[in-house]
């Protein structure tokens, strides 16, 4: 992907604060209308990685650059077309919900001040209340209406589903389906909730302790984790049948039942089980959360 194309790209990215470790050589870009998970527990660099990608802090070393400008120089250029979730909040407490959104509209010369109410009501949130009155949840809303109402061509998302319950946070999946779907907009989401990423983006970096582990569509980093099979057979059948295939292991034989794991493709176990007769089979496919937790663990790709 060119400089010109990529929304985000970052090379060789470093952030260090006195002898204490930010991130390291951090190298990953985000196309456009690309939906791209960032992935760590608290402390792993996913919010030093934002702020230095918005310039609130400057790098070490290495490069950030937004729609192929420097945040730095071309600050007011870049963030006119971010929409942007802090992970923490800080909001005037002292202002109606409406006064507050109507204010960051006028700082962005108007834009987003028509969908205001309307996103308000999706999210069902009532704006004419002071905001030292909401509940955290509520203000978590406040914040996803700041982020999106000016049709933002870059989302930066930071843990945006934090105190939201589950029927909000599905209307916030709808709503990121149609920023992309109608504005084409690209989505940067941190977040440590599996199933929130494996739901939103198209792919993920695993960031452990400051580097990345990896990058790779989810589709990828699950078929790197082992998936456990179990064949029901009509007779008993010969454990060493599968022992012997690439890429299985701890395979138990139960009577006429054979037990295995099985990392990447499964082609090879399917034609040695059609050999036989199979009275059914179970199968379970690896979930996201378990494949950060193999990366994570072992803190190398592949």
């Amino acid at each position: 992907m060119s400089e010109r194309e990529a929304i985000i790209r970052v090379e060789h990215l470093t952030k260090h604060y006195g002898g204490s470790r930010g991130v390291e050589d951090l190298t990953f870009d985000v196309g456009p209308g690309e939906a791209f998970g960032f992935l760590g527990p608290n402390g792993a660099g996913k919010t030093t990685t934002i702020r230095l990608l918005l310039d609130f802090i400057r790098p070490t070393s290495g490069t950030a650059r937004l729609f192929g400008m420097d945040p730095r120089a071309e600050g007011v250029e870049v963030h006119r077309r971010v929409g942007y979730l802090p992970g923490e909040l800080a909001l005037y407490e002292r202002m109606t919900g409406q006064d507050y959104l109507r204010a960051f509209a006028d700082l962005r010369g108007g834009g987003g001040v028509g969908r205001i109410n309307e996103l308000a009501e999706r999210l069902d949130l009532d704006l004419s209340r002071k905001i030292h009155e909401l509940s955290h949840g509520n203000k978590q809303k406040i914040g996803l209406v700041q982020a999106f109402m000016h049709g933002p061509e870059l989302l930066i998302l930071d843990e945006p589903t934090q105190g939201l319950d589950p029927l909000v946070q599905q209307t916030f999946y709808g709503m990121i389906q149609d920023e992309q779907r109608e504005r084409g907009a690209a989505i940067f989401l941190s977040s440590h909730v599996m199933p929130e990423v494996e739901r939103v983006c198209d792919r993920v970096a695993i960031i452990r302790e400051g580097r990345l582990a990896t990058v790779a569509d989810i589709g990828e980093l699950k078929a790197k984790v082992l998936r456990r099979i179990e064949f029901h057979f009509s007779e008993p059948v010969p454990g060493s049948s599968f022992e012997r295939l690439p890429g299985v292991k701890d395979v138990s034989v139960h009577s006429n039942t054979v037990l295995l794991s099985v990392e990447g493709t499964v082609d090879r176990v399917i034609k040695e089980a059609a050999r036989y007769r199979v009275a059914s089979l179970e199968t379970r496919e690896p979930s996201l959360e378990e494949a950060f937790l193999a990366f994570y663990r072992t803190g190398a790709d592949g």
